[in-house]
């Protein structure tokens, strides 16, 4: 039997947010390819995958050239690749390959840039998943922005890969220290993570919700504009964005972003719920009741999921 992964596992594993992995899987650069139950899931394959993903950003490699690669690599994985599989994963910035642990890989550039074992990596996803695990829909982030939550937060296995600064290393490092509260490390790593990658959408949207959160509205509706000019996909950006115009008074503009960002996500269980009830606040019944119903199919269990059955009582009144 092919042993499956959740986003929640992977994020753990990697010390990726699950945001993250949420956008790449929208972008199609990598994510899951199994689908059960109307969820997706990792193979193991698809964990090297994504591994070599974040690797290869560390490194500093343009975006279109790790797809290229990765897309690579998953031609090269055997189908029944598994966490005990003798293979090495090597680049040296123009090719990527999985190689048997006993054969030499001879970098074209004259150098290797990443590299790891298999097995090793392997066990390392069995100690992390066998650690436990704080359930993110326990935990809301305070502040005007409701977060979905932080995956436990782990330490990747480094590679050859992981030195030097890079936009991307600061981006991680920033949410390592949001996660940990320190908000004035994390703010000066996105900043800093945006002077290297002035494009990096996430580093923006994670910039805005901190400044959001200290009150400074009018530089977090830039960020978040910019985030969203650099990658007008991602739902996150636009969801906060929402919630922002909605402090701001401009309900009309707030529903509008949180209708693209249910339409864009529609598993984007917060955004049903704003989206419901700011519909129901302006007279909209009907399609508040959809939304609510939809986000309490995805949240049947949280104390957001009874104020969602609060509001839907209220509406049938």
């Amino acid at each position: 039997m092919i042993e499956l992964y959740s986003i929640r596992d992977v994020a753990r594993i990697l010390a990726v947010q699950e945001a993250r992995l949420r956008y790449w899987m929208q972008t199609g650069f990598v994510g899951p390819t199994v689908r059960k139950g109307g969820r997706f899931y990792y193979t193991f394959c698809d964990v090297l995958a994504v591994k070599s993903a974040k690797d290869l950003i560390a490194t500093g490699m343009p975006l279109q050239k790790v797809r290229k690669n990765v897309d690579a690599l998953r031609k090269a994985l055997p189908d029944d690749t598994h966490p005990s599989t003798k293979l090495r994963v090597c680049c040296d910035g123009e090719t990527i390959v999985a190689l048997h642990d006993d054969v030499a890989f001879q970098p074209i550039g004259g150098q290797i840039v990443m590299a790891f074992n298999v097995p090793a990596f392997g066990e390392h996803v069995a100690q992390v998943l066998s650690m436990p695990r704080v359930d993110p829909s326990a935990v809301r982030e305070s502040g005007p922005v409701r977060s979905s939550g932080a995956p436990h937060e782990v330490t990747d296995n480094p590679t050859e890969a992981n030195s030097g600064t890079t936009a991307y290393r600061c981006f991680v490092e920033a949410c390592a220290a949001e996660d940990n509260g320190d908000s004035e490390t994390a703010e000066h790593l996105f900043r800093q993570a945006i002077d290297l990658e002035p494009n990096m959408a996430a580093a923006l949207t994670n910039l805005g919700n901190l400044v959001y959160r200290q009150g400074e509205l009018e530089e977090a509706r830039k960020l978040y504009d910019r985030a969203l000019e650099h990658d007008p996909s991602q739902p996150e950006a636009r969801y906060n964005l929402a919630n922002l115009l909605e402090d701001l008074g401009e309900t009309d503009l707030a529903i509008a972003e949180l209708r693209k960002v249910c339409a864009a996500a529609p598993d984007f269980a917060d955004a049903h719920y704003n989206l419901g009830i700011m519909l129901a606040q302006v007279g909209g019944h009907a399609q508040a009741k959809e939304h609510l119903e939809r986000y309490l199919e995805l949240d049947t269990g949280s104390d957001w999921a009874g104020h969602a059955r609060t509001f839907l009582d209220q509406i049938a009144v």
